[in-house]
């Protein structure tokens, strides 16, 4: 692990996204709001990157999707400074720095494009994602108790995690 690359996620890396979210485990997705496993979700992401909306990296090694991050936003809304972050790293992957490394190129991007604030939300028990967003200067701004409800209909707490930049 290790030698991997993070470039812009294409239309063409649709088939490897759809495999990566396959692999995850559920409870790695239930903060995303929708199913990454679902092919409608992945084309309506796609049509938001086409559109402005959202950013989309990917983090691949040896031909596989390992990672991916998004910075989400509403350039039209009332929170047009505002970004969302999105963060998926692939259970093999994990503890090598690439959580790490996709984060620090969200926040680039970020920057990149005028945002002030980046929130992400997380379910409370993800202790090592919330540990390294913390070290990046993001700190828990909310927490929603039994806001997230997975398919077996268990509800979770809600961490929102917030930096401002600059």
């Amino acid at each position: 692990m290790g030698d991997y690359r993070i470039r812009r996620f294409r239309s063409e890396d649709r088939q490897a996204m759809q495999a990566f979210a396959a692999a995850l485990p559920e409870h790695d997705l239930l903060f995303l709001g929708r199913d990454l496993r679902r092919p409608r979700v992945i084309a309506a992401w796609l049509t938001a990157i086409e559109d402005g909306w959202i950013d989309g990296l990917i983090a691949e090694e040896d031909g596989a999707l390992v990672g991916t991050a998004a910075l989400v936003r509403d350039p039209l809304g009332w929170s047009a400074h505002v970004g969302e972050v999105r963060l998926l790293v692939a259970a093999e992957s994990r503890g090598a720095g690439l959580g790490r490394d996709l984060l620090q190129a969200t926040m680039r991007v970020a920057a990149g494009r005028g945002v002030e604030k980046l929130t992400a939300a997380m379910t409370a028990d993800q202790r090592a994602a919330i540990a390294l967003f913390e070290t990046l200067g993001f700190a828990t701004e909310a927490r929603l108790a039994r806001h997230v409800r997975d398919s077996g209909g268990g509800t979770h707490d809600l961490v929102v995690l917030a930096h401002h930049i600059g």
